[in-house]
């Protein structure tokens, strides 16, 4: 069986969209230093702070987080 991980494209959506770190931090609630270690994948957020992402950058949770690995 193979290590499945969650992977994510915030910083990806973040940049689209014209947005900071800091800008994305205030939107969501909470501090800078936690949008950076989501992007580099540091931190697994739990799932209240994935819906608010997708929230306030207008998309589904599927479009920001998804697995990588395992089998299916």
């Amino acid at each position: 069986m193979h290590e499945v991980r969650l992977k994510n494209r915030l910083k990806d959506i973040r940049s689209a969209r014209n947005l900071t770190q800091a800008d994305l931090a205030v939107m969501a609630g909470v501090s800078r230093k936690t949008i950076n270690t989501i992007e580099n994948e540091v931190f697994v957020p739990s799932t209240l702070l994935a819906l608010k992402l997708a929230e306030v950058l207008d998309c589904r949770v599927e479009d920001i987080f998804y697995l990588e690995g395992g089998s299916r």
